[in-house]
């Protein structure tokens, strides 16, 4: 696994050793970033159950003026640490530990606003992605201008977002899984 692009370009990232994480692939990286590339200059990135961070570091790359990686798995957050530090792009990176919902509740006491990206690849086998949009979409950390993106399974059902207020925008599929892009529907 490599960043795809930017000042970066190149560079091996580490991953955690184990089941615990799976990486994406380098190939769906590059097709999912091909379809954000115009929009990440400058902007906030948060990138939730990161992994080894490749999605966040992508972004910062790429441009991204900061990303926060949430994740709270030891050895994917030494992967996160380690990575930000061998791409020299660590100064831009918040990285925090700990459950997702626990952390979402600490950034939005924070209150620094909204981010552009938000991006979640929770645990397949697990039902995430539905309690972490309700989270998002009762607080502060996204508005109608915040792209969610959600790596899931090819099955994963989103009948539920318009009950919370989001609006699917398209699907990306691929062979084993696939992108939903969601966004807040405006009032």
């Amino acid at each position: 696994m490599r960043v795809i692009a930017g000042t970066a370009r190149s560079l091996p990232l580490k991953t955690a050793e184990g089941m615990e994480t799976r990486p994406t692939t380098d190939r769906i990286k590059e097709t999912l970033f091909n379809m954000l590339n115009n929009r990440l200059a400058g902007c906030r990135f948060l990138d939730l159950f990161a992994g080894s961070g490749a999605i966040g570091i992508e972004a910062l790359s790429r441009g991204a003026a900061q990303a926060v990686f949430v994740e709270n798995n030891e050895r994917a957050l030494r992967c996160i640490r380690e990575n930000l530090a061998f791409t020299h792009l660590e100064e831009y990176g918040v990285v925090r530990a700990g459950d997702v919902l626990s952390i979402l509740s600490v950034l939005e006491r924070e209150a620094a606003g909204p981010f552009d990206f938000v991006f979640l690849d929770p645990p397949y086998k697990e039902d995430w992605a539905q309690p972490v949009c309700m989270a998002l979409c009762g607080g502060a950390l996204i508005d109608e201008d915040t792209q969610i993106i959600v790596e899931t399974a090819l099955h994963a059902d989103f009948s539920w977002t318009k009950d919370i207020g989001l609006a699917i925008q398209k699907e990306k599929k691929y062979k084993t899984n696939k992108h939903v892009w969601l966004r807040k529907e405006q009032i």
